[in-house]
């Protein structure tokens, strides 16, 4: 029998965050990160949510892309579809992951490991990292590691315009 050969796949995604006073909530990492008690109208504004046909968790949807890289099985708009009515339209990015692995059993595929760079100026992700890393493991079946910088004020994320994310994942076939 011929052993599981690994495959690696990248992916990455990058949105726009919703206008102030939208009223989008923010989902970052297969997190919610709501408006902290007693946040003043400039800090309230800081935890406004990203644009998107889904949630538009930018790490979640740079996994998917990973993930199904490494399978050699397209990319999200192949999987879900593009536009506000498409499949994967105000699904959470978690739900999301959950069904790419489904997608990726079905094939003969199983995660092993990923990874995730989220970039960008907000949220904070160091201050709920183990939590984003427990959501995402547990949406992929794997450990997924989570980490994150800024671009030092360099292009759209360094000027709070946005953010984005590059993720890897590793998959072995059954």
């Amino acid at each position: 029998m011929i052993p599981a050969t690994p495959m690696i796949g990248q992916g990455f995604d990058a949105h726009r965050f919703a206008e102030p006073g939208s009223g989008r909530p923010l989902w970052l990492a297969g997190l919610f990160w709501p408006v902290p008690e007693g946040a003043d109208a400039v800090q309230a504004a800081r935890y406004e949510g990203i644009e998107g046909d889904s949630d538009g968790d930018v790490a979640a949807h740079a996994l998917i892309d990973a993930l199904l890289s490494a399978a050699g099985l397209g990319d999200i708009g192949s999987l879900f579809g593009v536009g506000a009515d498409a499949h994967g339209a105000g699904m959470h990015g978690t739900d999301m992951l959950r069904e790419t692995v489904a997608h990726l059993t079905e094939h003969g595929f199983t995660p092993v490991s990923a990874s995730v760079a989220v970039i960008g100026n907000r949220p904070k992700i160091g201050t709920r990292r183990a939590e984003a890393e427990t959501a995402l493991s547990e949406a992929v079946g794997c450990r997924v590691s989570v980490t994150a910088t800024t671009t030092d004020r360099m292009g759209f994320t360094g000027r709070g315009e946005g953010v984005a994310a590059i993720a890897n994942a590793l998959v072995v076939r059954d």
